[in-house]
Parts: structure tokens; sequence; C-alpha cells
């Protein structure tokens, strides 16, 4: 059966009432909680992991997965209005679309993000559900060694990307290994680090982890912050639709931009920042009107936020095809995966297809679903940025708490949420990433597993994992994502001082 008629099906699947109802909910949450800024689609979909514990799991993860394009594109509202990103991503777009909205252009600036977003998704998604498959059959190959050489290029991939220390990155992640240690040994059964507390024995639950340190550790670090000072709102003036001159500006500008996009967020140390990044120099570089950059151009708007929808997408190709989450809202996807007991991958599309075709059907029916709750309800999202965030914040703890309390009834569960909250609130003080610790979490176990079946298939040979051309070649971009930020880490800080001993001279 080839693509298309895969993708039929999962048409079909995503058609049916109950999972359209269940993208709805996604792209609306995704879009409320990219507006309000400091809410990520992370640490919603982190929420709502014990909410879901009882769903069908393709209708929950069809939400989670709109809650993830919605909130890419919720960021751009609060870029462009309130000059305050929503999303990391979306920081590159505050740089004209603010300017526009406070020269009272606000709503074509907020259209070309919007028709962007669907134009970027739609291609990006397309391209997500014909290269899906080639990737699958090239992993389909894979052995203990190549997996585990594999789980080692995540792991410092992850955390490279993550934060803007490489050692607070790693650090982050033997923190999620070594939680990942505890509990009943799978190979002899044995406990470890269970210190003789009973409900240690199964380990620690992933979602308990992902909450405390995506929703209670940022509650409590928002909270620490203090109060701020006042946020002035550019109000929409003038039409929200855009003028002939506009649209042919932007569909150039689309197209480019969801070209950086998908192929860099489908790199282990892709992300979407830096397609935004590309995608607004680039648009500086060809622009026909230069000088309007830094004055509220409009490709500026229109290109970074094509890469960063397209992105998206592109995050989801190695996390279907080869388990591995490249952005923190793909890491508590993973988790959303496994609480089903579904682990992605190229056996998910053999064991599972209906589920995997139905999530990627889903994402073009949220894009157009997006497109449609966007445009006109703009001046809605707008009154959403007027919500007190103490009322905000209590709400996310309530949520969370009773989240957890609902999933797994126990007292020894709550403490853990809380003491996991309050790690989650320190490493943010520190400047520690969270996303690693979970992806050590969830691919600590996998990763001993293939590694302990490696060494007993070559009796206990380490060099099994380097007579493998594939393992070879994933272990040296392994070595190579950890030594080369450092290099160039080093050479900033040396032409930084070469610069400063100049100025001194």
């Amino acid at each position: 059966m080839g693509t298309f008629e895969f993708l039929l099906q999962g048409i079909a699947v995503a058609m049916q009432p109950m999972n359209l109802f269940y993208a709805l909910i996604g792209v609306t949450l995704g879009t409320v909680v990219g507006v309000l800024p400091g809410i990520g689609p992370a640490l919603t979909v982190a929420l709502l992991l014990p909410v879901t514990y009882q769903l069908d799991p393709a209708g929950s993860l069809i939400m989670f997965a709109g809650i993830y394009y919605g909130g890419m594109y919720g960021g751009s509202t609060t870029s462009i209005l309130l000059n305050t990103p929503g999303e990391s991503a979306s920081i590159v777009t505050a740089l004209e679309g603010n300017k526009m909205a406070r020269a009272g252009r606000g709503g074509p600036a907020l259209a070309t993000a919007a028709i962007g977003s669907f134009v970027a998704g739609l291609i990006a998604t397309l391209a997500l559900a014909f290269i899906a498959p080639y990737i699958v059959r090239l992993a389909l190959v894979f052995g203990p060694r190549e997996y585990f050489a594999l789980m080692v290029l995540a792991f410092v991939t992850v955390s490279s990307a993550f934060g803007d220390s490489t050692l607070r990155g790693l650090t982050a992640l033997f923190i999620g290994l070594a939680l990942s240690t505890i509990g009943i040994d799978q190979l002899t059964g044995q406990a470890r680090l269970s210190f003789g507390v009973p409900d240690l024995l199964d380990g620690i639950e992933v979602t308990t982890l992902a909450v405390a340190m995506f929703a209670i550790g940022e509650t409590l670090f928002i909270a620490a912050q203090g109060k701020t000072g006042p946020e002035t709102i550019e109000a929409i003036k003038g039409s929200v639709w855009m003028t002939k001159e506009d649209w042919k500006r932007s569909w150039k500008p689309w197209l480019r931009g969801t070209l950086f996009g998908f192929p860099i967020g489908a790199m282990p140390a892709g992300g979407a920042e830096i397609g935004t990044f590309l995608s607004y120099a680039a648009e500086k570089r060809l622009s026909k009107h230069p000088e309007e950059f830094g004055h509220g151009a409009i490709e500026g708007v229109a290109g970074p936020e094509a890469a960063n929808n397209a992105s998206a997408a592109g995050t989801l190709v190695p996390l279907l095809t080869l388990g591995l989450p490249t952005s923190a809202t793909a890491a508590i996807m993973l988790a959303g995966f496994q609480q089903f007991g579904l682990q992605p991958g190229p056996l998910l599309f053999a064991t599972n297809p209906q589920l995997v075709w139905g999530l990627i059907a889903s994402l073009l029916i949220a894009n157009a679903m997006l497109l449609i709750l966007n445009l006109p309800l703009v001046g809605l999202w707008v009154k959403l940025l007027a919500i007190p965030k103490p009322w905000l914040y209590a709400g996310i703890l309530l949520f969370a708490t009773l989240g957890t309390i609902g999933a797994n009834p126990s007292v020894f569960e709550l403490g853990m949420l809380l003491a996991f909250g309050i790690l989650g609130y320190v490493m943010r003080v520190f400047g520690y990433p969270i996303a690693p610790v979970v992806v050590g979490l969830i691919l600590g176990p996998l990763a001993e597993q293939q590694l302990r079946r490696a060494l007993a298939i070559s009796q206990g040979d380490p060099s099994v994992l380097f007579t493998s051309p594939i393992a070879a070649v994933l272990l040296i971009l392994a070595a190579l994502a950890l030594i080369l930020p450092l290099i160039m880490r080093a050479r900033g800080r040396g032409a930084v001082l070469s610069q400063m001993a100049a100025n001194e001279d």
C-alpha cells in the first residue's frame, strides 16, 4: 500500500467526529497558550497528560499535535501586538511585527502570520507524510548497537540544543538518566535505588515528572519574579486583511520559510529558532525594500512565521519514525505515546498504522482549523492578554495537582510532584534546561536495554559498537555534536576578548 492510500486511510480516521472534536480542542488550546506569554505548548501538553490517561490514544495524540501547531502560531499574536514572544521561536517575528503594529498595520501582520503558517503547515505536513516511510525503511535495518548509537546521538543533541551551555544540558540529561534507573531491573528483576519504598519499584512516572518540571517549576519561577511593569498592547487599527501589495511581497517568503523550517526542524540538533533566524536573514538579503527592515517589513513577518510552523511538522519526522524528540514539546509528546503503551519508531508504522496516519492526516485538518480560528477571532485572543497572571498561574497549579491525583491517587505521588516541581524551579534559577531531564527518563531505559543486548550478542566486547558502519557514523555525529558547540563558543569568547583588548589599546 502506497503513501496516498495510507494518507487517505488516515484522513478517514481524522475525520471521525470525536477526532475532529479533539483536533478543535487542541488547536484552540494551542492558540490560547501561544497567546499567553510564558505558557508554551510543552507546558500545556504536560498538564493534559494525566487528564487524558483514560481517553482514546488516537484522540489524545491528535489533540496534543493540535496544541503543538496552535502554540507555534499563537506566539505571533503577542510578538506582534505586545512585543513579547510567547515562544522562543517567535522572537524574530517581534522584530518586524511589532513595528508594523505601531505603524497601524497590526492587522496585515497578523494576517500574513496566519496565512503563512497555514501554507507552511500544509506543505510541511505533506512532506512529513511522504518522507516518513523512507526513514522507516532505513530504521527497520537497525539492530541493538545501531539503536544504542542513535540514542547516544539523541542524548548529546538534546543536551546541546537546549539551554546556553552544553555542560548544563548534559548535567540535566544525567539527572534524567539517574532517575530512569530507579525501579525493577528489566533484565535481572532486581530492585534498583528504590530504598525500600514500594512506590518506587515501578520507577518514576514520566507524567508526574513532566507535569512537575514544566508546570509546577515554571509557576514557581514566574511567581518568584515578582511584579513586572505594565505591558502595552498595540491596538489593531484599520483593515485586518492584506492588500494586493502585501500578498505580492508575502507569498515567496512563505515558500522560502517553509524550505528553511521543515528540514531544520527534522534535524536532531535543529529547532524552530534556527530556521526563523535564517529565514529572516534571507528575506533581508533578498528583499527589494531592505530599507524597511527594522521599521516594519512584512517579509520579516511572513518568512519567519512560515519557518516556525514548518519546523513543527519537521519535528514530528524523527519523533514518529525514530522515537527521537528534537524539542521540549516533542519530548512531552513522546511521554504521551508511552502513557498509552506505544513506542514511536518504525515498528509503530507496522503495528498501529491507523493511529500514525490518522495523526499525520489530522495535522492537515488542524492547519485549516487554525486559519479559520485565528483570522476572525483576533480580538478575542487579544483579550486573553488581560488575564491577571496570579489567577493564571494559580489555575495551572490547581490543574496540575488535580490531574496528577486523578491519574494516580497516591500521597506519595503528590509528594513526588512537589519535589520535582521544586527541582524544576531550582534548575530554572541556575539556568539548567528542563527538557533533557524528561528525555533522559524516557529514553534511558531503552538505551540501557539496547546496550545490554548488543554486549550480550558480542559476549561483552564493547568494540562491537564500532564494527557497524551505521552505528559508527551515528557515534561520530554524536561526538561532533558535542565538540563543535564548545569550539564555536570558545572562538566567540576569544573574538570578544580580542575586541575588548583592541578597544583598550
